[in-house]
């Protein structure tokens, strides 16, 4: 099993920053990529950004592509997103996800992370 827990949302104007942070506890050993997941209200959860743990490959939305950075620290178990840039369209409850080695293809895929955080809300004001 492994235990997700995120931290770091908040309340932030347009054009501000903010920093998201995921920490892994449990079986860190068992899963091979993480990512960031978020859900608007009225709307599906959506795929934001992935990284592969051990090589260090990312992954991007379209639409967060030059504005969010995903990393990792691999000696605290932790995974990261620098949000900058934030507009109000970007206001969604964030999940930080966990799941074992799949196609690359797979990489964007929900239902390819068995593990979930309980998420964190980000709002951001026009």
């Amino acid at each position: 099993q492994v235990q997700l827990e995120e931290s770091g949302g908040g309340l932030v104007q347009a054009g501000g920053s903010l920093r998201l942070s995921c920490a892994a506890s449990g079986q860190t050993s068992s899963y091979y990529k993480m990512g960031w997941f978020r859900q608007a209200p009225g709307k599906e959860r959506e795929f934001v950004a992935a990284l592969r743990w051990r090589e260090g490959h990312t992954y991007y939305a379209d639409s967060v592509k030059g504005r969010f950075t995903i990393s990792r620290d691999r000696g605290g178990n932790t995974l990261s997103l620098q949000m900058d840039n934030l507009s109000p369209d970007d206001t969604a409850v964030y999940y930080c996800a966990a799941g074992p080695r799949s196609a690359l293809s797979a990489i964007r895929t929900m239902s390819m992370y068995p593990y979930w955080g309980q998420g964190t809300q980000v709002t951001v004001s026009s």
